[in-house]
């Protein structure tokens, strides 16, 4: 089984010597998957186990576990080579669509100015005057005519090109540290990627970092504003919502004597060292969706190419009616006729597709705005809690704890043989007998 990469970062962040409890809180993990986790990566990389007298486990690895883990697994070696290759494949996809979209202009003026040079020579020549048309065809080559009313977009393939944008973007610092012009094609297209696609992972950790921060012992009101629907009705009076995080981080609810319920986790209660309060946002809030992290310029750059290549696309499709004149012409001009369709629908999917993810995005803009004021209105209800909240924040103080297993506390290492252990506690070890026999007379 191949270590999981959260327990490996959790291990790094706290420090190379954890608890269950640690990498639970710290990853947002179920108790069972992390301690199973840990286990294994213990196996893979070398980690040692430390037991405290209380029978509580702590688990060391060495701070180049990572190396011995690259060593022993084939797997894990070939997917970081295959994370630096999908990284220069996806950016080759991303400037992909752009590439093709001044491909396709190109294509379409250049067969349009072939074809137009061609009627134009076809008339010269039934009019009978061949005399004069020759010198002006130049021996049959063709120029681009010079009223071109759209973006430079030619430049862009000059090898001075990066002195030319500097210089365009020099007015504006900020604009200049944008991504280039082919990434924001398709940030124009497709967007940027989910901003909550690790929204799942950050909720478990704030939950964790909330119960740790408590002491272990929490009541619902300071869990819910981490969670999207507590309910309604008895489900929210009878905290049904809680019955996630007990079963992930193996909690226990405590009634009061008032017949208030608080959640007690003590496995998270149990740590390698000494806990401080972590910095953890009063609610989960989740990310709006943005249309594109390209620039104003860029997005009117992309709408007014996206624009050129279907009025090119509409020009050449009037010219190319009936298919003849292609045939008759032949070279580019036929190339371009076969693939005139696609040429034109990627000109209506290329404006098409940011439309209706623009109103796809504000319905659900619209949709996260309402999760987040909700989560906010119960943060608002904690820090304004009432006299029966501070009742049970009271009562779920008594369960409150940090069990710290420390050098000292460690009766059993798997780093040392158990005689040398037995060896070099030999002290501890009569001083504990001494007691009992005292304590037994």
């Amino acid at each position: 089984m191949a270590p999981d990469p959260k327990i490996m970062n959790s291990v790094e962040q706290l420090g190379y010597r954890v608890t269950v409890g640690d990498v639970a809180a710290k990853a947002g993990l179920n108790i069972n998957l992390a301690e199973r986790g840990l286990l294994a990566l213990a196996s893979d990389a070398g980690g040692h186990l430390q037991v405290a007298e209380s029978g509580e486990i702590a688990y060391l690895f060495p701070k180049n576990f990572r190396t011995n883990l690259r060593n022993k697994f084939l797997r894990l070696r070939l997917q970081e080579w295959w994370s630096k290759i999908w990284r220069v494949l996806f950016y080759l996809i991303r400037i992909s669509f752009g590439l093709l979209l001044l491909l396709s202009i190109v294509l379409i003026f250049l067969a349009i100015s072939i074809i137009v040079i061609s009627i134009n020579s076809s008339s010269d020549s039934d009019s009978g005057g061949g005399g004069n048309g020759g010198s002006n065809r130049g021996g049959g080559m063709f120029f681009m005519p010079r009223f071109w009313i759209g973006p430079d977009i030619f430049w862009f393939f000059d090898p001075s090109y990066e002195r030319h944008r500097q210089r365009r973007t020099s007015w504006n610092s900020a604009e200049s540290k944008q991504m280039n012009f082919l990434e924001s094609i398709f940030s124009f297209l497709f967007g940027d990627g989910n901003p909550n696609a690790d929204l799942e992972e950050r909720r478990w950790q704030e939950i964790g970092t909330v119960i740790r921060n408590s002491g272990g012992a929490v009541t619902a009101e300071q869990i819910a504003p981490y969670l999207d629907d507590i309910g309604t009705g008895y489900q929210r009076e009878y905290e049904d919502y809680m019955l996630p995080v007990l079963s992930r981080f193996q909690g226990r609810p405590e009634v009061s004597p008032d017949g208030d319920i608080i959640y007690h986790f003590p496995d998270l209660q149990t740590t390698a060292q000494q806990q401080h309060p972590q910095p953890v946002p009063s609610y989960l809030q989740e990310q709006l969706w943005r249309f594109s992290a390209a620039t104003s310029g860029q997005k009117i750059l992309a709408i007014g190419l996206g624009g050129v290549n279907i009025v090119g696309a509409l020009m050449l499709g009037s010219l190319l009616r009936g298919g003849e004149l292609a045939a008759e012409i032949g070279g580019l001009v036929a190339f371009v006729a076969s693939i005139y369709w696609f040429l034109l629908g990627y000109g209506i999917g290329f404006l098409a597709i940011p439309l209706i993810r623009y109103f796809w995005i504000q319905r659900k803009n619209s949709k996260i705005e309402a999760r987040n004021q909700q989560r906010q209105q119960e943060a608002s209800a904690l820090v304004q809690g009432d006299a029966n909240l501070q009742k049970k924040l009271a009562y779920a103080q008594q369960f409150a704890a940090q069990n710290v297993i420390g050098q000292e506390d460690v009766v059993y290492t798997s780093e040392q043989d158990l005689l040398d252990q037995d060896l070099q506690r030999q002290d501890q070890i009569d001083a504990e007998w001494q007691r009992r026999l005292e304590s037994g007379s």
